[in-house]
């Protein structure tokens, strides 16, 4: 446990005075997306990958928060920081609605039914006109020129994030969103009410969506329905965030997050211009057979299965000697 709580230390540590270190706006920017991700990816987690119930609407809750901080420009006249401090309340608040009607399904049935509602959200979104400016989209004026305020803010937030989750599953909470997990009726036969505890998980798990949602807003200053409401941008990459890194861990989608946002940027780029244009077309594909192979082999994701790949990188590393051994 030490040697984790070192590992976190010494994380945190790197990200905090990465921007000091690194002048350049470029990697500034991908690595607030990143941090962005690991909140999104966590709160996805916490719901999927420690509650047991997969969503594929995480993009209503996100696109809430963004949407919560554009209108109080376009609506109320006021700053959109202060959607910092309505995203995740406003998010939380679609998420319980949302439970209320998802959670009498399990299983697959869910998982189509939060997908239902998140193009519902974005349909109401690019029709509603007179409220949401429709695909016209809300644009504002970043308030820093810097990126370093939104490298900070980012940092804080994902850390937050982890923490709030990290807190939770070492709680009696966390206990009784496990058990759900493992067996919906077994753990409702003890005195477990798992509609009670899956909506605390997806709440908890909306809000800081939201709020993420809202960081969104404020950074790019442009939002609209294809974006925040995106099927593949959002709720399927915050799925891809979970997988690869590890479902059902703590550091799992903070990896994840990296991971994704790394080759995304790779492939958008292809790979700095040393590659075809055409592969950055192909991404989709890549991102497909990477959860094939993770699925396959990897079924824990890198954090869960690191044990396993420390094993292989470790026998890859053994140098055959003349007699038939391995010298290390």
């Amino acid at each position: 446990m030490k040697s984790v709580r070192w590992s976190a230390f010494i994380i945190l540590l790197f990200l905090a005075v990465f921007p000091l270190v690194v002048h350049s706006d470029y990697y500034r920017h991908i690595f607030i997306i990143a941090l962005m991700w690991v909140v999104i990816g966590s709160s996805w987690n916490l719901l999927a990958g420690y509650t047991g119930q997969v969503s594929f609407g995480h993009a209503v809750f996100f696109g809430t928060g963004a949407y919560a901080a554009g209108l109080c420009v376009t609506k109320l006249g006021i700053s959109a920081w202060w959607g910092m401090l309505l995203g995740g309340p406003a998010a939380m608040l679609v998420g319980f609605l949302m439970g209320c009607v998802c959670f009498r399904l399990r299983g697959p049935y869910f998982a189509l039914a939060t997908l239902a509602i998140a193009e519902i959200f974005r349909l109401v979104a690019i029709f509603w006109r007179d409220f949401t400016e429709g695909m016209q989209g809300i644009l504002i004026i970043q308030s820093f020129r810097s990126k370093i305020p939104y490298y900070y803010l980012a940092l804080i937030i994902a850390a937050i994030c982890v923490f709030t989750i990290y807190s939770i599953m070492r709680s009696k909470w966390g206990y009784y969103f496990v058990a759900i997990r493992e067996d919906q009726d077994a753990a409702e036969s003890i005195g477990i009410s798992s509609f009670h505890y899956k909506s605390i998980s997806l709440m908890v798990s909306s809000f800081f969506s939201g709020v993420a949602g809202a960081f969104y807003m404020n950074y790019m200053a442009f939002i609209d329905p294809e974006v925040v409401f995106s099927l593949h941008y959002i709720s399927i990459m915050a799925i891809l965030v979970g997988i690869i890194g590890g479902a059902g861990t703590l550091y799992g989608p903070p990896v994840g997050a990296f991971i994704m946002v790394l080759l995304q940027e790779l492939f958008r780029s292809s790979f700095f211009g040393m590659a075809p244009r055409w592969v950055s077309d192909a991404h989709a594909l890549v991102f497909g057979l990477l959860v094939i192979f993770v699925i396959r082999y990897m079924a824990n994701g890198v954090v869960g299965d690191w044990p396993k790949i420390s094993r292989l990188w470790s026998r890859g590393k053994e140098i055959p000697s003349p007699t038939g051994g391995n010298l290390s």
